[in-house]
């Protein structure tokens, strides 16, 4: 039996793979402050190219810290690519985000309960940004919620 082969939606992953150290920007919401943190981002490639693992890690002035991992793959079968992602606030995802590629920018979308959180993953001059935008509740509108910008380790 022939063993599938990692395709070009798979290899656009790999932009993100390696580490990262940063700043994330976090905006006034109802989890805290804005506020400033350093951040860590690591990439790894996993499941024979299948795969990106991500890990996240951010530290607040007080010693405080978040982290979550994820993990970004291709469902062939609609084109896009699913963000399976976990961290330390405890809700687990009812589903992956969802997301497509425009350009070189990687935007996914997370549903639940709560609202919608819309995440963009961009690689541009050797500085990886990450946005994340919340619509809570009955909102119309997306709010920022946090920016990370780091540079390659």
């Amino acid at each position: 039996m022939d063993q599938p082969q990692p395709g070009t939606a798979h290899e656009a992953l790999e932009i993100f793979v390696g580490r990262w150290l940063g700043t994330t920007e976090l905006a006034a919401s109802p989890w805290g402050p804005a506020r400033t943190a350093t951040a860590e981002v690591t990439f790894t490639r996993a499941a024979g190219g299948f795969a990106v693992v991500q890990s996240y890690r951010h530290t607040e002035a007080d010693g405080t810290h978040f982290e979550g991992h994820g993990v970004f793959t291709v469902d062939p079968d609609h084109d896009e690519t699913l963000w399976y992602y976990v961290d330390s606030m405890g809700k687990p995802p009812a589903a992956p985000a969802r997301g497509v590629w425009h350009d070189s920018t990687l935007t996914v979308e997370r549903h639940s309960d709560r609202g919608t959180a819309r995440h963009t993953f961009r690689v541009d001059d050797g500085v990886l940004t990450h946005t994340a935008e919340l619509r809570l509740g009955e909102a119309q509108g997306f709010q920022p919620f946090m920016t990370s910008i780091c540079h390659r380790a």
